[in-house]
């Protein structure tokens, strides 16, 4: 019962597909035959030229109409229907110019005649459709002139209809046979599909079992060298006994190299050899923890793993199988979400602070104010006063600085060409940098714009270039680059946190002190600082925190003690730029200069 369903359903499937098929040929066709045969007019019958060729192009315009919907939507009933109504209307139109050509007599039923082969012949109907639709075209040809016209000439009247029901006969014979042996063929294409997934099912069901008896062991292998985590597996001495690929890549040791040496030469722990020993203790014991370690690769830097250990028997001895899974840089966003908590959190504590401070300054401001305007006071006391005035002023330029960073700041975004900004900025800091220093410039000709506030980003740069100029008292480079970049994620080289996108890059790197990597993040942190005392706000890198951060931009840094700093800001591209490469991209595909000149 199941297969007859199945095979009615594929019957059904392929029938509406050529049934589809035929249509939109039939109705093409009706297209180029309603107005090709409209020349005749021109010829037989010039009085009617005019309001055949409107008939015409109607019922072209209808076909073209059923033409698409007939696209739309599969379904032998639909399909039916959709023709069905279009044929009746077809008869319609060609009968109503044989009532006024010639009626009973004239020449156009032969347009009758090709419509009945077009609908019954190429349509594949059913027998009993097909009859309904030659008998429904027939009596819209025979009853209006019956009711409307005068037989003057039975003879020509007899003819006609001679002729037409024998075309009825003929089409009606063949549709019959051709839709027999269309099912005929279905029913066949239908069985051979079945009987070939029979046989695909079969053949692989054999190979299958043919082969299992040597799968069980390349399975296993396949399994452990293509594991997306790092395997290794130690005797309970920690001698590595087994190791897969993918650990091999994330410590950068070759397998021969790790096979047979101890465990220690990875771990971190192995300066706590006890520990590492009471973990393999509590692992040969049944104990199956997961636990977070840190292992030395090739070059001594260290890598962050998640580790999963179980002890297993291979005959009749114990090792322990561990499984480490590579979340260095899931470490890395950790840190990086707890620096922007951080920061968050310092923001609004250090807005809290500004404001009262910020209130105690203007009562101090005030009040020097009222006493300066005593008129008995001394030149000594005023010049106090000032020196009091001064200071606060200072202080009150310090708080806008730090609410500046406490606060979202309404910037003025427009598209800018960052190395414009670059260009402008050295200039201004030519005067301040020494002639120890040098200053080098690596723009990327090919920059998109961004959206940024340029008084923020020449901030940005004047704090970059002089917390390098402090850094290199004895002299050395500064290096300003910029460069586009397509950020996908996962690239080695980009911090986790940038998420995917187009950016611009800017570079400022030095070859100063640098700094340690402990003090890498509370730089950004208010009133921090590297410098000596008296010689630095520590408010400088907060406010380029907080504006990069309003930009939706990134910021990371890298740093080795006595070897320089870099600091890497990313701004995104600007959208409309992105768009405009877009266009600009599609125009140089459609190789038309024109178009080119055009656009731009």
């Amino acid at each position: 019962m199941q297969s007859m369903i199945e095979r009615e359903k594929y019957l059904e499937e392929q029938i509406s597909q050529r049934l589809q098929y035929w249509i939109n040929k039939m109705l093409l066709l009706g297209v180029v035959f309603f107005l090709f045969i409209g020349i005749a007019d021109y010829f037989v019958t010039p009085e009617n030229l005019k309001r055949f060729t409107l008939y015409r192009i109607a019922i072209s315009c209808v076909l073209l109409v059923a033409y698409y919907f007939n696209n739309k939507k599969r379904s032998t009933r639909y399909q039916h229907t959709l023709i069905t109504v279009v044929t009746i209307l077809s008869a319609i139109v060609i009968e109503a110019m044989i009532l006024q050509f010639g009626a009973h007599a004239s020449p156009y039923y032969a347009g009758m005649n090709l419509l009945i082969i077009a609908a019954v012949g190429l349509i594949p109907y059913g027998l009993f459709l097909s009859l309904s639709v030659a008998v429904v075209i027939y009596l819209i040809y025979l009853l209006p002139i019956f009711l409307f016209d005068t037989i003057a000439d039975p003879s020509a009247f007899l003819v006609n209809n001679v002729f037409m029901i024998c075309t009825f006969v003929l089409v009606l014979t063949w549709r019959t046979l051709s839709q027999k042996s269309l099912l005929n063929e279905l029913i066949l294409q239908y069985d051979l599909l079945r009987d070939k997934h029979k046989l695909e099912e079969y053949s692989a069901r054999l190979e299958y079992m043919m082969k299992e008896q040597n799968r069980s062991e390349q399975w296993h292998r396949s399994l452990f060298e293509n594991a997306t985590d790092g395997i290794l597996v130690i005797d309970r001495n920690g001698v590595i006994v087994n190791v897969n690929e993918k650990a091999c890549r994330m410590h950068d040791f070759a397998r021969e190299a790790l096979l047979g040496a101890n465990i220690e030469l990875l771990s971190e722990d192995c300066g706590d050899k006890e520990r590492l020993s009471d973990k393999m203790r509590l692992i040969l014991a049944g104990e199956a923890p997961v636990f977070e370690t840190v292992h030395k690769r090739r070059d001594g830097t260290l890598v962050h793993l998640e580790s999963s250990s179980k002890a297993i028997t291979i005959g009749e001895e114990l090792f322990i199988q561990s499984f480490y899974r590579d979340v260095t840089e899931k470490k890395k966003l950790e840190e990086h979400l707890f620096q922007s908590q951080k920061m968050q959190s310092i923001g609004v504590f250090a807005g809290g602070i500004a404001h009262d401070f910020n209130n105690v300054l203007t009562a101090i401001l005030g009040h020097t104010a009222i006493v300066r305007m005593n008129p008995s006071l001394d030149e000594k006391t005023l010049r106090s006063i000032g020196v009091i005035e001064d200071a606060s002023r200072r202080a009150g330029r310090m708080i806008s600085k730090l609410l500046g960073f406490a606060r979202r700041t309404k910037y003025e975004l427009t598209p800018v060409n960052l190395n414009h900004v670059v260009h402008d900025t050295v200039k201004l800091l030519e005067q301040i940098i020494d002639k120890n220093i040098g200053l080098s410039l690596g723009l990327d000709d090919q920059l998109p714009d961004i959206q940024c506030d340029i008084n923020q980003m020449e901030q940005i740069i004047m704090n970059f270039v002089v917390n390098a100029r402090d850094a290199m008292p004895g002299g050395g480079l500064i290096e300003i680059r910029t460069s586009a970049r397509t950020v996908v994620k996962g690239m080695p080289d980009v911090p986790p946190y940038v998420p995917p996108g187009e950016y611009v890059l800017l570079c400022v790197s030095d070859t100063g002190s640098g700094m340690p990597g402990d003090m890498i993040n509370n730089i950004f942190e208010p009133f921090f600082t590297t410098k000596e005392q008296g010689k630095g706000t520590g408010l400088g890198l907060s406010m380029v925190y907080g504006a990069v951060t309003e930009h939706r931009g990134y910021l990371s840094v890298a740093s080795t003690l006595g070897a320089g700093s870099v600091f890497t800001v990313y701004l995104p591209v600007a959208r409309a730029t992105l768009t405009a490469e877009k266009e600009a991209s599609h125009i140089h595909q459609r190789h038309t200069k024109d178009d080119i000149a055009t656009k731009r």
